[in-house]
């Protein structure tokens, strides 16, 4: 596919870009439309100080776009409703990388998705999902959630407590086929076999370990201590790079230190070494580098 088509394609995936409107008040929605009037090239969002070499682009933590709506708080590290940088659209196929909190007993009101694989993972709190193929469920810390939209589906998130708030990563990846039955998992995962490790939380496979998307994608996670090194080979080194995301403390990877909530994409390369500077929390995502 060509990059014009491609990013054609990405803005076309942002079917939900209203964030729930259901869930703003009469006020939030007024702003929320006079922010529709603004400048979208620049505006929400610090200037863009990505460092790029020819294989390596990195994002730190304060650059990602920024929304507040009150109940919900949202960096993005990738172009995503108000926030409009052509810089950052996606990385392969990966498209929406969002860091969210969600206040309490608030949420995303129903709203639609197609063709598009998106994966929640829970940091803190616990997040309600409910959708039209009737599933009604809560994930937490610990858990991953993946939805396949395919050729439509209506869903909605609210974080299911009264007395705190729920932290999760929102991620959606490209398909490697659309129009694909909608269909909805989460597993609950044991934190233990990340430490000083790589834990495999996604995949192709629905014989693998973790949960499986329509890609050849594959997420790992790690939760390392101060000093401790591992080393990440990729899947397929020909078609994939690795976009590394630092949840939590200090790491170098591949000799270029990462800060938390930096984060760093990374092509044409077989292995990363990845270097625990403090206790340290990362996510991994390999994903093509193009549509097939």
């Amino acid at each position: 596919m060509k990059r014009k088509d491609f990013i054609k394609k990405s803005l076309a995936g942002l079917t939900a870009s209203a964030i729930g409107v259901a869930a703003l008040s009469k006020t939030e929605q007024s702003e929320a439309a006079s922010a529709k009037d603004q400048n979208k090239v620049g505006y929400n969002h610090l200037p863009n100080k990505e460092r790029k070499t020819m294989n390596t682009v990195i994002h730190k933590a304060n650059t990602r776009g920024n929304a507040d709506h009150g109940w919900l708080k949202s960096r993005h590290t990738f172009s995503f409703a108000n926030y409009h940088n052509p810089e950052r659209m996606n990385f392969g196929v990966l498209r929406v990388l969002n860091d969210d909190i969600v206040a309490e007993s608030k949420g995303f009101g129903t709203h639609p998705h197609r063709d598009m694989e998106i994966i929640s993972i829970p940091l803190e709190g616990d997040l309600e999902h409910r959708d039209n193929m009737g599933n009604q469920t809560v994930i937490k810390s610990g858990d991953i959630q993946v939805m396949s939209a395919g050729t439509g589906v209506m869903h909605s998130e609210f974080n299911h407590n009264e007395d705190q708030q729920v932290k999760f990563l929102q991620i959606w990846v490209f398909p490697n086929k659309q129009g694909v039955t909608p269909r909805y998992d989460q597993i609950t995962l044991n934190k233990a076999d990340r430490k000083n490790k790589l834990q495999q939380v996604l995949s192709p496979n629905a014989d693998d370990d973790g949960v499986w998307v329509h890609q050849n994608a594959w997420f790992h996670m790690t939760d390392l201590e101060g000093g401790k090194t591992i080393d990440y080979t990729l899947k397929d080194s020909t078609n994939n790079g690795v976009y590394a995301f630092v949840i939590k403390g200090d790491v170098t990877i591949n000799g270029e230190a990462l800060n938390q909530r930096d984060g760093m994409g990374i092509s044409q390369i077989d292995k990363l070494e990845i270097n625990a500077d403090s206790d340290a929390e990362v996510l991994f995502m390999e994903v093509p580098l193009s549509l097939s």
